[in-house]
């Protein structure tokens, strides 16, 4: 499958036959996207931002007073205002129990949380997906992955410098594609997993839908567990410079992960190895 930046690589701003606009309808690539150019961040930010992700994984359940004073602590110069955006950009969900009286926005997509008390025993009986923060030298990137919880499989993944619904139903179609369905598909409320195309397609294919609680990630733990081993298994031990490289380590690291990777959990078999067991 064509990927939203392969396919904006295809439009030709100067072409005499069709417009933009045309072009951009007949490669199914949302016009928006095509001419997003994302601001690049301060190194300073950039510098916040990681130590903000690796502070994630020792106190999720912070929020953004008790971050910004850690932040201060450590030497950054920064304030609340500060903080909460550059929040937003790592995509750091706090973890906290939310209150009874909380409305949900009854325009979104909500459905409930399907895995509690679930005995997860077969492939393809749930999968889960979620996004994540990749620094890089010179910038960062989001990474989106599902994963198959019965054998921790990483049955699809992808790289983008936008969070946008339609590269997360690329990713959804691609797994799809190359995997077949699940019986059920596990994701937190996030903007792009609540929205009509993704929900659309998981209707279509007849796969079940789940959703974390808001404001609880731990939820997730599995795919919470693979970003963790991701990033302080190859992220933070290299410096990419940019996304081609970014890239290629990564691909790298989920042909090791899938591959050769022993997972305890797993009797001492790798992921790829429980997933063709169970299959």
């Amino acid at each position: 499958m064509i990927s939203s930046e392969e396919r904006k690589a295809m439009v030709q701003p100067c072409c005499p036959l069709l417009s933009v606009s045309a072009q951009c309808r007949l490669l199914s690539l949302n016009r928006s996207n095509f001419y997003y150019i994302p601001t690049a961040e301060s190194g300073e930010n950039l510098a916040i931002m990681l130590q903000m992700d690796k502070q994630y994984f020792k106190t999720p359940f912070y929020g953004a007073l008790r971050l910004t004073a850690e932040l201060i602590l450590s030497g950054y110069k920064v304030n609340i205002k500060r903080v909460r955006r550059l929040m937003k950009i790592v995509n750091w969900p706090t973890i906290y129990r939310e209150p009874r009286t909380t409305i949900s926005d009854k325009t979104h997509y909500k459905y409930p949380y399907l895995l509690r008390g679930l005995k997860i025993e077969r492939c393809n009986q749930v999968w889960a997906m979620d996004i994540t923060y990749i620094p890089m030298k010179t910038g960062f990137m989001y990474l989106a992955a599902i994963i198959d919880l019965n054998s921790r499989y990483v049955v699809q993944w992808s790289l983008s410098n936008t969070m946008s619904a339609e590269w997360c139903t690329e990713v959804l179609n691609g797994a799809i594609k190359n995997h077949g369905t699940p019986e059920i598909f596990n994701t937190d409320q996030g903007s792009q997993f609540t929205s009509e195309i993704f929900i659309n397609t998981l209707i279509d294919n007849g796969i079940k839908i789940s959703m974390d609680g808001r404001g609880r990630a731990l939820d997730n733990i599995f795919i919470e567990r693979l970003w963790r081993s991701v990033k302080y298994e190859n992220i933070y031990l290299n410096v990419y410079e940019n996304g081609l490289s970014l890239w290629e380590g990564l691909e790298k690291y989920f042909q090791f992960y899938n591959h050769q990777r022993l997972h305890q959990s797993l009797g001492y078999h790798t992921p790829k190895e429980k997933y063709v067991l169970a299959a």
